[in-house]
């Protein structure tokens, strides 16, 4: 289906969901106390990227592929998804030339956030709308801390901000 058919906006997480309790997952155990819910499990993502990777494959028909990576954030993420178009253009014999380069930005604007009404940009490949939520894990991280996480946890903010 080409991008500008999709009617789905991702997986969309709801406001007022709680997250997974902690007891379920395995972490380190240095982050005991500092984390309060697993937001969304490693496996979940994984298979998010793999649906994006399909879509992204289905879009560029049999032309090359470019992709440009913001670090730092953005490696672990980056790389999955190539390895994914990669595995999957493979599996259906299908000849891909990927190029990847890196890109770093000072800073960065977020254009869409979930309660503004008005928006004109359109996304073609969304992973996840979350509600507005400090969040680690994943190779997002709060001062190089919790980057080593493969999920997506909500972080206790009273620990680290002072009011």
């Amino acid at each position: 289906m080409a991008a500008d058919q999709r009617k789905e906006p991702g997986v969309v997480i709801k406001d007022g969901w709680a997250g997974y309790s902690l007891e379920l997952f395995n972490y380190p155990e240095h982050y005991r106390g500092d984390l309060e819910c697993v937001y969304i499990p490693h496996g979940v993502i994984m298979n998010r990227i793999e649906c994006l990777a399909r879509d992204i494959l289905e879009d560029i028909g049999h032309h090359d592929l470019m992709v440009l990576c913001v670090l730092k954030g953005g490696y672990k993420f980056c790389s999955d998804l190539v390895e994914s178009i990669k595995a999957q253009s493979h599996s259906a014999n299908r000849r891909l030339t990927t190029r990847v380069e890196f890109i770093r930005f000072k800073s960065y604007l977020v254009r869409k956030h979930r309660n503004h009404k008005h928006n004109s940009q359109n996304y073609f490949y969304v992973g996840f709308v979350i509600p507005n939520r400090f969040v680690v894990g994943y190779a997002l991280d709060y001062n190089e801390y919790f980057r080593d996480l493969n999920k997506t946890e909500e972080k206790h903010k009273a620990r680290y901000f002072q009011r």
